[in-house]
């Protein structure tokens, strides 16, 4: 990751918390084999083809149980990756690369996994003025990381929580008491500089939306004929954004309405991981 200061304040406290969770008390296993401090050596492999995205997160892992462990990266975040190819070399002790391993695999298959996904879709869209976004549907305490996968994979970040920008969605919608009041309202209590983004459903909402001033429209899981209709009620004096049940397979169909964003839940919540192993493993004499 690029700004370390910010990585170091918010990733290192995640990172800290998935290690504990793994070490509640001692790594049994690697203690009973591996008694006494021992130097060695291991191989990160990759096993398929993708793109990788992580490895600083990878490396920190092992360096926060113990600051001598050393890894040499053969390959940076974003890189397309083939299947066997040598991505990394790791040395320290032993029981810390053992203690460390499937908490850093975790982080960088699930991270590689999101990029892979992302790069595939944002591909999709190639030729257009279309962004792709993510969403906050991130897996709990891992956020920062997913987010930062979707950007090494070519997708832009929307709003990286609730105190990030203002979107009214159904139920603020519902408990506000339509859409002109929740837009009015929003725009009385938000700062004049956040733009005001509003999910609607039809294009009834879509004309109240228009009229009570938003800056961006969401349109949701609407059919692509109501889309169309839609963006002809807007006529170009809001942004729009299009979400609902958008994946790698369907993005094709709505990519020619011409919108400016196109959201996508499934670049987190649906990426498989990208398969890396730690591989190797070998006692070198100091």
């Amino acid at each position: 990751m690029n700004n370390k200061i910010t990585f170091k304040l918010n990733a290192d406290p995640l990172i800290l918390s998935a290690l504990r969770e793994d070490i509640t008390s001692e790594d049994v296993s690697t203690n009973s084999v591996t008694p006494n401090a021992k130097v060695g050596v291991a191989d990160l492999i990759c096993k398929e083809d993708g793109v990788i995205c992580g490895l600083d997160v990878f490396e920190r892992v092992f360096t926060l149980l113990d600051s001598n462990t050393r890894v040499e990266l053969f390959a940076n975040d974003g890189d397309k990756v083939t299947k066997g190819q040598l991505l990394a070399r790791i040395k320290g002790d032993i029981r810390t690369l053992l203690s460390g391993e499937r908490t850093a695999l975790n982080y960088l298959q699930r991270m590689s996994g999101i990029a892979t996904y992302t790069r595939n879709v944002a591909a999709l869209l190639e030729g257009t003025s279309i962004k792709l976004l993510d969403t906050r549907k991130t897996t709990p305490n891992n956020r920062i990381f997913e987010k930062y996968a979707v950007r090494i994979g070519g997708g832009n970040n929307h709003r990286y929580n609730l105190s990030d920008g203002v979107l009214l969605k159904d139920n603020h919608i519902g408990a506000a008491g339509g859409v002109a009041k929740a837009i009015a309202m929003a725009k009385s209590y938000a700062p004049f500089v956040r733009k005001i983004e509003i999910e609607v459903e039809n294009l009834e909402m879509v004309k109240e939306a228009v009229e009570a001033g938003a800056d961006i429209i969401m349109l949701d899981n609407m059919t692509h004929d109501e889309m169309r209709d839609a963006l002809a009620i807007i006529n170009g004096r809001a942004e729009v954004e299009i979400s609902g049940n958008v994946t790698r397979e369907n993005i094709e169909k709505i990519k020619d309405l011409g919108v400016d964003y196109i959201s996508s839940g499934a670049l987190t919540h649906s990426a498989p991981i990208l398969d890396v192993s730690l591989k190797n493993l070998r006692p070198i004499e100091q």
